[in-house]
């Protein structure tokens, strides 16, 4: 190479816009680690659910709830004529099978649940034990009145049911009493197996965990007239709570001491509370706003509808989930990874001295770590504390290691308050999900004006300043 353009090189290579490249390098360089860290968390994040499911399982998974429903056997008995050997007719009588199920008239949910955290390793899950009630009563004169001629239904065969998600949850009977109008009586259940399609009105996809057994009682006095019925179930489970409004009128009251729920579902509360002793909800549903029938004929073959999208109740979730908020503050690394290449590259236009690139390199390192360390901090502790840690942790190092570069305490100052609004910034940006989007937009107009007015006298074609 000539002598001219090898000292063209060198005035290049020793200029403020190589440098200012070299930096739009190394952080598209941080996005390696950048993305391997979230792979980590999403790699963590799959070890604590199958922790948690290994909890719920040994508990009794999630509850969800729907019934009682009264489920008739009948018998469509019709006359055809059918075509024998030699050209000749012949009269056969065919029977068909199918169920009648009745939905309750009016329909009263009523559940108190005691909550408590377990843990397996580092990770843990919301538990919760309690009663839940149900009572109304079923007046089947309209499912009666759909029967056509041919069709009859046996009563002394009737079964009332409650469908739900997880059989292993039912700690006890406490109360089952029935009145068919002759006295009230207690009733014996029993576990439906998931197996008995013709006991399971319910039946729906057990991808989508809902309910697909449950347990049933014999109904030999069930008749025409109006029945109540009044049933007390302890019940376990975790993480949400969810029944289905099957009655004609659905009246539902949830509570519980998690203090922070969150209510899910085809419908919301009408009414509700939360505090820091707990919970409480109200939910009133008629039939006319959801599409589950009064009643229902099926015959075996007939395709079963699913009617998980009208499943309401509450979630009992953890305020903080760290390894979302862990994730958040990957996808938002971008505008805080330039924040020390751009402050160290202000300092060194203002102080001419020289900044090397692998110093720079060493930063942004740095600043990788940060997200490294929030996340194995936050399986430990609370999220703030972790947070306030990790951040704490990288601006004095990155402090400390900018007065090794810097002539003075003063111009280190300004690398400390760089670093340390950044960390505050995108702490808002983590905790104000409504309106992260607005605060990193202005975040970045910000920086970017900042930048633009702090360069703006820079000669950038000038030779590279002396030491």
């Amino acid at each position: 190479m000539s002598e001219p353009a090898e000292n063209t090189a060198k005035k290049f290579t020793e200029g403020y816009t190589f440098k200012a490249l070299l930096l739009a390098g190394f952080t598209l360089l941080m996005f390696i680690p950048l993305l391997m860290i979230g792979g980590l968390i999403g790699e963590r994040r799959g070890i604590a659910g199958t922790a948690e499911a290994g909890i719920m399982e040994a508990w009794g998974g999630e509850l969800i709830a729907a019934g009682p429903m009264v489920v008739i056997p009948g018998i469509r008995t019709e006359t055809r004529m059918t075509t024998v050997q030699g050209g000749g007719q012949r009269e056969e009588v065919v029977r068909h099978p199918f169920s009648l199920t009745v939905m309750p008239k009016d329909l009263t949910i009523t559940a108190h649940f005691e909550t408590e955290i377990r843990r397996r390793g580092i990770f843990s899950v919301p538990l919760f034990s309690g009663v839940l009630s149900l009572s109304g009563n079923f007046d089947p004169e309209l499912a009666l009145a759909s029967l056509v001629p041919g069709e009859e239904v046996f009563f002394d065969q009737a079964e009332l049911i409650i469908n739900l998600s997880s059989q292993q949850g039912i700690r006890r009977m406490d109360r089952a009493s029935w009145d068919a109008g002759s006295g009230t009586r207690e009733l014996f259940f029993a576990p439906v197996a998931r197996t008995e399609t013709a006991r399971s009105p319910m039946d729906w996809d057990p991808q989508t965990r809902l309910p697909g057994g449950g347990i049933f009682a014999a109904l030999p006095d069930f008749s025409a007239a109006v029945s109540s019925f009044d049933i007390a179930i302890a019940l376990q489970g975790g993480r949400l709570v969810r029944v289905l409004p099957v009655g004609r009128q659905t009246r539902t009251a949830i509570s519980s001491d998690w203090p922070s729920p969150s209510f899910q579902g085809a419908f919301l509360p009408v009414k509700s509370e939360i505090g820091e002793a707990g919970f409480e909800a109200e939910w009133d549903i008629s039939y006319l706003s959801r599409g589950i029938p009064l009643f229902r004929k099926e015959y075996p073959g007939d395709a079963r509808r699913d009617y998980g999208e009208f499943l309401f109740g509450a979630d009992f979730f953890c305020a903080v989930d760290a390894y979302s908020l862990n994730h958040r503050a990957t996808r938002y690394a971008m505008l805080f990874l330039v924040i020390p290449f751009l402050a160290l590259f202000l300092l060194e236009l203002h102080t001419k001295k020289r900044i090397h690139p692998v110093q720079y390199l060493f930063s942004g390192i740095a600043n990788i770590v940060f997200y490294l360390l929030l996340l194995s901090l936050s399986e430990q502790m609370r999220f703030h504390f972790a947070y306030l840690i990790a951040a704490l942790a990288v601006a004095v190092l990155l402090t400390l290691y900018a007065r090794s570069l810097l002539p003075s305490w003063g111009k280190t100052l300004y690398m400390a308050m760089a670093i340390s609004l950044s960390y505050i910034l995108l702490y808002a940006v983590l905790n104000a999900e409504s309106f992260a989007l607005l605060i990193g937009s202005v975040y970045a107009f910000a920086l970017v004006a900042l930048v633009m007015f702090l360069t703006r006298k820079v000669d950038w074609y000038g030779p590279n300043y002396r030491r």
